[in-house]
């Protein structure tokens, strides 16, 4: 049983030999620590003896404390914690932390008990498994190791990033969270959802995200279906890892602009291919590029095996090595003509096939993001005091939590309008009809992401601009959330598709 003190008790301890104070109700002896303090000692003896609650919460994360649990000696007589310690798969009670359906008292027609059990299993695994990863591939810049991409193989988490279809049928996942038969588009948000809260945005897209992206020309377009079989399993078990590799240095967006060619050999059974790619998501570790290649009359996509021609390079970017970002080239890499993924010159439709989805994606997790960002802003407010005040007492801070908040719940509210969409249409009619509310809903929530992220950084000031402490969310996301804003299409593309698509629904009567 844990011994208790009086504060009187307490105060005693004030002197080089002893140094005890006391945090949220509990008792801690920092006398061996003293030395060790990063903040140095003069911090801690300023609190000797007192109740140091208010300084602490004034400069530190809560999570700090699970670090020094070891300094805990006891706690005050009479008195009980208050602050709450997450458990892990606990919702967030500060008020628009998580979305409505999540939250008391609100109602959702999208949601069954279905989605509500894969997001409590998701949030689990997630914080049991997926967060302390995150944070320390971010910190030392390793990519996403073999034991943790073994787990989500076991618990069919990476045949859920694929989105709905034949490939979960009769798969176990999560512990049976769901039936495969019954995921949708929304059992698909909220795994896109849960998996980016660790806050780590370069293992975010370190995190498999170039087999979200790649995977899916395989399954649609490859006509082996022996070889098909054979590569999802590899990629389903985590025995392989896969990208999708179409820009280079001089086309992005630009897709038709691809230099990179393939060129038949006489006996026609093979391309010959030579060319770069650029900032390819998880090139360096991947083992298969599905790659765009100019062929004689077009444009054409090829599945190519990691082998001798082929070179990775990392490319540093503004968030971690952990994405695996790279520089590659072709130099006559010799590719059987059975790795090519539909018709040849025609690659284009295998490329715009999955953009819709791939742009879904990234909208759920930046949303997700800014949601974090909401909540750490609303924490650091009721708690950081300034002119004897909280933040939240000043006005100005207030409305910049409101602009934020809104923004929010707006772009939470539309995709799950679209999310809704999608379950109800065959591939063909989204492919027509969404693919420019798609864009968009990207290039809104990355927008967004923009006002969110500055008003963020006036929120914590120098912290927001610090990778450690209080502000370590908030700088994460100022540094990175503009990867959203470029990569799956640039936000002015986006705007002009999404407007270009209305257009063609304009009558052709004067109005």
């Amino acid at each position: 049983m844990s011994k208790t003190y009086t504060r009187a008790e307490v105060a005693k301890h004030t002197t080089e030999d002893s140094l005890w104070f006391v945090i949220d109700s509990k008792v801690y002896d920092a006398t061996d620590f003293v030395d060790a303090h990063p903040g140095g000692e003069s911090v801690l003896r300023q609190v000797a003896g007192q109740d140091a609650t208010v300084s602490f919460y004034n400069l530190h994360r809560h999570e700090v404390l699970s670090k020094y649990e070891d300094l805990c000696i006891g706690t005050l007589e009479g008195e009980k914690p208050q602050v709450i310690t997450p458990q892990p798969g606990d919702l967030s009670t500060v008020p628009y932390a998580e979305p409505l359906w999540l939250t008391p008292n609100y109602k959702s027609p999208y949601y069954n008990d279905s989605h509500r059990r894969l997001q409590k299993a998701m949030r689990i695994f997630t914080d049991t498994h997926i967060t302390p990863e995150a944070q320390a591939r971010e910190a030392d810049g390793k990519y996403i190791s073999q034991s943790l991409v073994d787990i989500m193989a076991k618990n069919g988490l990476i045949r859920m990033r694929l989105g709905p279809g034949k490939h979960l049928h009769g798969v176990e996942l999560l512990g049976g969270a769901v039936k495969g038969e019954e995921f949708d588009y929304f059992h698909d948000m909220i795994i896109g959802q849960e998996g980016v809260r660790p806050n780590a945005r370069g293992f975010q897209d370190g995190f498999l995200a170039g087999m979200v992206i790649g995977l899916p020309c395989v399954m649609h377009y490859m006509k082996d279906q022996a070889r098909r079989k054979a590569i999802m399993e590899e990629v389903f078990t985590g025995k392989k890892y896969m990208c999708l590799a179409i820009t280079e240095a001089f086309a992005g967006s630009d897709v038709a602009g691809l230099r990179t060619t393939a060129t038949k050999t006489p006996d026609g059974k093979h391309y010959i291919v030579n060319g770069t790619k650029k900032w390819i998501t998880n090139g360096v570790f991947s083992d298969y590029f599905v790659t765009g290649v100019k062929t004689d009359k077009g444009l054409s996509v090829l599945l190519i095996e990691r082998g001798e021609g082929i070179e990775t390079k990392a490319i540093k970017t503004s968030y971690s090595p952990t994405a695996g970002t790279a520089y590659i080239t072709f130099d006559n890499v010799k590719v059987p003509v059975e790795n090519l993924l539909g018709e040849e010159n025609k690659g284009i439709y295998v490329i715009l096939s999955n953009f819709n989805h791939e742009r879904w994606t990234m909208a759920c997790g930046v949303i997700r993001n800014c949601r974090t960002v909401v909540e750490e802003c609303l924490k650091w407010s009721h708690q950081r005091l300034v002119f004897n005040k909280r933040l939240i007492e000043q006005p100005v801070i207030r409305q910049k939590l409101a602009k934020m908040i809104a923004l929010c719940e707006s772009h939470q509210s539309w995709l799950e309008t679209l999310t809704y969409q999608m379950c109800h249409m065959p591939y063909e009619q989204q492919a027509k009809h969404l693919g420019g509310p798609i864009g968009l809903l990207k290039m809104s929530a990355t927008r967004a992401a923009h006002e969110i992220a500055d008003e963020a950084v006036q929120i914590f000031g120098g912290r927001g601009l610090t990778q450690s402490g209080m502000g370590r969310v908030i700088e994460m996301f100022h540094r990175t959330y503009k990867f959203d804003a470029i990569l799956g299409g640039a936000e002015e593309v986006l705007g002009d598709l999404g407007v270009r698509q209305a257009m063609r629904q304009m009558p052709n009567a004067k109005l």
